[in-house]
């Protein structure tokens, strides 16, 4: 069997989260929008139609609700490393395109965040 990528992935989940430097963003959870796309390898074909067999995005979407609200963080930069720090200790992950976005932080935009990408070798995880 051949291995295959696909990709898995998340668009748009809204949390709300403890997030931000300035004294308000950290009394007042304030909504956070993530979105997710995971390189996913595995040797999946299509014939057994078996959830056990390919990468359920069920485990991506628990661990940003339990990462986001695990504690206050600061920067959503270091939210973004932590989540992808979190889904590339899966082995079948090769590679993770996250997005977070802030849409209440200005008016006059309808939101403002950040997007990286990281890969299996960018973070100390077991095979």
């Amino acid at each position: 069997m051949s291995k295959r990528i696909r990709t898995v992935f998340i668009e748009g989940l809204e949390l709300m989260s403890s997030v931000g430097v300035y004294e308000h963003e950290r009394r007042d959870r304030q909504p956070v929008i993530v979105s997710m796309a995971l390189d996913v390898v595995d040797s999946y074909e299509g014939g057994s139609d078996k959830l056990n067999e390919v990468y359920d995005y069920d485990i991506a979407i628990t661990a940003i609700r339990e990462i986001v609200a695990a504690e206050h963080y600061n920067l959503i930069e270091t939210l973004a490393e932590r989540l992808a720090e979190r889904v590339l200790g899966d082995a079948r992950v090769e590679r993770v395109k996250i997005r977070i976005e802030k849409p209440a932080v200005l008016t006059a935009c309808r939101s403002l965040g950040i997007e990286i990408v990281r890969t299996r070798g960018d973070f100390q995880v077991s095979p």
